[in-house]
């Protein structure tokens, strides 16, 4: 079996920091009003922090191809749930209201 390369602390170290100002930056821009980019913007530095994570401390920087296929699998089925979630969603605003049913009216 083959063994990972020996990753230097100065790695480690470069991508903590790193992790701690994108958080800061997360933090910052959570007080700005982006209008309807801050959805992208919150979910572009998750992304960011999230791959850096997988990549450096879960070592899949080094792993062989077989984890990166499982990763990749994965990778596959949460993108699946989710766009079929959000298909869901997006598509409830073109069924009928059901007879009798009025805005607001039938709501607990």
């Amino acid at each position: 079996m083959a063994h990972s390369p020996i990753v230097p602390q100065r790695v480690y170290w470069l991508v903590f920091i790193t992790l701690l100002l994108l958080t800061l930056v997360t933090v910052d821009v959570a007080f700005y009003d982006l209008g309807w980019l801050n959805i992208s913007v919150a979910l572009a530095l998750a992304t960011t922090k999230a791959l850096l994570v997988v990549f450096y401390f879960m070592h899949l920087k080094y792993s062989p191809r077989l984890i990166w296929g499982f990763v990749g699998a994965a990778l596959f089925w949460f993108l699946l749930i989710v766009g079929l979630t959000g298909a869901d969603i997006f598509t409830r605003d073109w069924l009928p209201e059901p007879p009798g049913w009025t805005s607001g009216e039938n709501v607990p």
